[in-house]
């Protein structure tokens, strides 16, 4: 069955009842995530605040923020690294989220760059095993946080995401779960148009980054579906 897209503190509760949990952050941790092991690179998650311990004990380098010199959540930047690099890559959506689901039986990442390849890796999964599939649109953080009122908004880009691996997949469909892939389904011919336009878009084209957008948009343009093992990210089907 397939219990469609859901808050990001439900990440936990997915592995809790033993989901293949799909965690959908296109704006940009999925992304960039799915080009940087296209490219070789090892990527390992974390949450704000445990990258530097976490990137000694690797002896990994650590992202930093858009901007700055070095890889960040930009997928361009983690397209050009060079193939074996170790890379710690936090971030309060996606990364934070795969950190609170690494206890379900199969965490994948999934985007509009991959989203045929992500369902038909969870397709082959649940086929395999019979655990349920969670699909799981991360959504945005607040600029600000304010008293009694939840960090999380809504985010245009992950529900397209997500209705994308849902479309994809040969599952039963909770109503939410059809309502984002109908979406997607409509969406579809103006993928490249609405991330521009949606609030997360114009936040990273107006800061400079339209290049991250339009990356983002590129339908099923890599067959790379990120695998969590044993903190850190690797190709499905890769052997250990």
């Amino acid at each position: 069955s397939e219990r469609g897209a859901r808050t990001a503190r439900e990440a936990r509760d997915a592995a809790a009842l033993g989901e293949i949990l799909i965690v959908v952050d296109v704006l940009s941790f999925s992304t960039g995530v799915s080009y940087a092991l296209e490219r070789g690179v090892r990527v390992f998650p974390c949450a704000p605040g445990e990258g530097e311990g976490l990137a000694r004990e690797l002896g990994a380098a650590l992202a930093v923020h858009r901007g700055q010199d070095g890889p960040s959540l930009s997928p361009p930047s983690l397209a050009q690294l060079a193939p074996g690099t170790r890379l710690v890559l936090p971030s309060p959506n996606g990364s934070a989220c795969s950190r609170l689901g690494a206890a379900s039986p199969a965490l994948l990442l999934g985007a509009l760059v991959n989203a045929r390849a992500a369902a038909a890796a969870a397709q082959a999964l649940h086929e395999a095993s019979g655990a349920p599939i969670c699909v799981l649109a991360c959504g945005e953080r607040w600029k600000e946080d304010l008293p009694g009122i939840s960090p999380l908004r809504f985010a245009l880009e992950d529900a397209l995401g997500a209705g994308a691996i849902l479309a994809a997949l040969e599952v039963t469909r909770s109503p939410e779960a059809e309502v984002c892939a109908l979406a997607f389904s409509a969406a579809r011919a103006r993928l490249g148009a609405l991330l521009e336009t949606c609030g997360s878009g114009r936040e990273l084209i107006e800061g400079g980054y339209a290049e991250d957008v339009a990356a983002a948009a590129a339908l099923d343009a890599l067959s790379c579906v990120p695998l969590l093992r044993e903190g850190e990210f690797v190709q499905t089907g890769a052997s250990s």
